[in-house]
């Protein structure tokens, strides 16, 4: 039996939250969610998520600050960082950091195709 690979989500808006979830799920991901910006950097100081999903807008500590944070530490050289914001401006600042950068609102459908596209197995 093999593992499936995690993904970390995070996401203050719990209803966000529970969408990007349940397409990780459907897309065949172990999700952790966490719905701060310190808890995040918290959780990535000890596991290495295969992929996050992180929204910029986050309390305690942005998003943008967290995407650093992965390029800069060597053993989350592999982690995909898709970011889900709604501001346009801010999004295209950092697409060079990112994997894939998602325009709110993100529906269930297309997280998941996208999920798909990034699994390991495929």
């Amino acid at each position: 039996m093999t593992t499936k690979p995690i993904a970390l989500i995070i996401e203050d808006d719990p209803g966000q939250a529970d969408i990007f979830t349940t397409a990780l799920q459907q897309a065949n991901y172990e999700t952790v969610t966490v719905h701060d910006g310190q808890d995040a950097l918290d959780y990535l100081a000890e596991h290495e998520p295969y992929l996050v999903i992180i929204d910029l807008n986050l309390p305690n500590v942005t998003g943008d600050k967290i995407l650093a944070y992965i390029r800069s530490e060597v053993r989350l050289y592999g982690t995909r960082a898709i970011l889900a914001t709604a501001n346009d401006r801010q999004a295209e600042m950092l697409r060079n950091d990112s994997d894939l950068v998602l325009l709110k609102p993100i529906s269930y459908t297309q997280l998941k195709q996208l999920a798909e596209r990034f699994h390991p197995d495929k």
